[in-house]
């Protein structure tokens, strides 16, 4: 499999935070939020990653990130030169995925337990989706999926009245179909090609599964939760959990 951080956006949320630098840049823990996804991919054994930013800020992020050497992996860069949504900047990838399975994080999802074992169980399946799960404590500002006891029934963006408790975080792996998927969407009336009517064309065919995310976890895209990841990172140090306890140590 490859991986691909999406690390894009302006970080309005955060501004004056963001005002000169790109929000995955700040500092969570002891180090740049960046580091963390980076950190995730490389516990799940995935060495060939993309890095999907804009073009104000992608001098910063090559400049941190370098050729990968430092890490043990190779980094590829693309650039989104317009904010038109998590599925466009995807579609970047095409290219880059080379016809293989892909897992990708939204560069402020912030995780202290490794993705491995949910990587591992969806590359041997090889085909379809599977998205990750957290319980959340305000469902109206995520997508939120309806479960029945084994499966996912439909996933809402952001529901006035949410079904559940379980938003779709942005830890997604899907097969090579999903770029035809994109070029079939439309854009939602933000202007922006969603992620979730993606999701839900998975669902459509039956091969859309999900995953409930161990540990503690948030997108750090608000000032609360960006507090939090710090906590979160803080108590770890930055590490990444396997195993009850063990933890996966990066040579960075």
């Amino acid at each position: 499999m490859k991986g691909i951080i999406l690390a894009g956006g302006k970080g309005t949320r955060l501004y004056p935070l963001t005002k000169i630098t790109n929000k995955h840049l700040l500092p969570v823990g002891l180090e740049p939020m960046i580091f963390n996804p980076v950190r995730q991919l490389l516990s799940a054994d995935i060495k060939d990653i993309l890095i999907v930013t804009s073009d104000e800020h992608m001098g910063e992020i090559v400049r941190l990130l370098g050729s990968g050497r430092s890490f043990g992996c190779n980094f590829t860069y693309k650039v989104q030169e317009e904010a038109k949504g998590i599925a466009d900047a995807l579609a970047l990838a095409k290219d880059f995925s080379n016809n293989r399975p892909i897992i990708v994080i939204l560069g402020d999802n912030i995780a202290t337990h490794s993705i491995k074992p949910y990587v591992d169980k969806f590359s041997e399946r090889g085909e379809g989706a599977n998205i990750l799960l957290k319980e959340v404590a305000e469902p109206q500002h995520y997508g939120i999926a309806a479960l029945d006891e084994k499966k996912i029934i439909h996933i809402e963006e952001k529901p006035q009245y949410a079904v559940s408790e379980f938003a779709v975080i942005g830890i997604y792996m899907y097969d090579a179909t999903v770029f035809d998927k994109i070029r079939s969407i439309k854009p939602s009336e933000r202007g922006e090609l969603e992620i979730t009517p993606i999701n839900n064309l998975y669902l459509k065919e039956g091969k859309l599964s999900y995953d409930i995310l161990e540990g503690k976890w948030t997108d750090a895209g608000t000032f609360e939760s960006y507090q939090y990841a710090n906590k979160i990172l803080f108590e770890i140090n930055n590490e990444i959990i396997i195993n009850d306890g063990d933890k996966y140590e990066n040579p960075f």
